[in-house]
């Protein structure tokens, strides 16, 4: 059955707000809104006056975790005065959903790679999520959109490593790169799992770069800016970015293109699949 996702080529923080009114999809009780805050240094990340309209009009709490790698966000403290200085808590609530321990641990019975997810203990305060997402490149997962947000993104600092080495922390930078993808897909499944599907994605495809937004030192984009999408399902909604960059005539795109495959990108999307969390096939509405 396919995914109805919503698509505007328009990219504002307004543009944002309609597509998700055009979802017509209810976010419960309290709501998390996943973001990803920017490491510091880099300059390609979504400033929160570009979320301000859609987190207010879900009256959401901007959540995010720590990382696994030195920087500005691995510990709590460090973290907090990152997203002072990206203007986040001037905007919004925020909460460093694994500020303090211990994780929450979800099962993954069906799991490729991994038979348990470490997420932040305070997701247990939320009854739904908004998953805003910045899709470009990632040194390791080839892209970075929905599935990443919802599997590393939301994994505790220690969830990242347990992820990335395939369910041994040890083999952090070292586990076989599909490995790592197939144990995305888990982790991604086991959030929809506990949320009870009630979770909605925006993925906006602007400041393309091969490069994640956990990079400090990031390339500027190499493509022109595609639209914005909004969906129900996470791997839709991934399969559609890469069907729109894979379309589009921008010079820049080989770049791109070449960082996806080289690290196998696609095969979170196979393996998310499989699972049957979503689906790959989709209904692209235009607005």
């Amino acid at each position: 059955m396919s995914a109805k996702v919503y698509f505007s080529r328009s990219i504002t923080p307004e543009t944002v707000l309609e597509l998700v009114k055009k979802a017509e999809f209810d976010l419960p009780g309290k709501v998390a809104v996943k973001v990803h805050s920017g490491e510091k240094g880099n300059q390609n990340f979504l400033t929160p006056d570009f979320w301000k309209p859609v987190v207010e009009y879900v009256n959401g709490t901007v959540v995010e975790c720590n990382t696994a790698y030195d920087g500005a966000r691995n510990i709590t403290e460090r973290h907090i005065e990152l997203m002072k200085e990206h203007g986040w808590s001037e905007y919004f609530d925020v909460d460093i959903l694994d500020g303090e321990g211990p994780d929450l641990e979800l099962d993954i019975p069906n799991g490729y790679r991994i038979k348990k997810n470490y997420v932040g203990k305070n997701i247990a305060n939320y009854d739904s999520m908004l998953v805003l997402s910045h899709f470009k490149g990632h040194p390791m997962g080839g892209y970075g959109g929905a599935l990443k947000q919802l599997s590393i993104g939301l994994a505790s600092s220690y969830g990242k490593e347990f992820i990335h080495g395939a369910g041994d922390p040890k083999n952090f930078w070292t586990a076989p790169g599909d490995h790592f993808l197939e144990s995305m897909a888990d982790a991604a499944g086991s959030v929809i799992e506990y949320l009870g599907g009630k979770i909605l994605y925006v993925n906006v495809m602007k400041n393309m770069s091969v490069d994640c937004d956990c990079c400090a030192v990031a390339e500027d984009p190499c493509m022109a800016d595609i639209g914005i999408l909004v969906s129900t399902d996470p791997i839709a909604i991934d399969q559609a970015c890469l069907d729109l960059v894979y379309a589009s005539d921008d010079p820049g795109k080989p770049h791109l293109i070449e960082r996806i495959e080289s690290r196998n990108g696609i095969h979170t999307i196979e393996a998310a699949a499989k699972l049957g969390y979503g689906s790959r096939e989709y209904e692209l509405i235009e607005l």
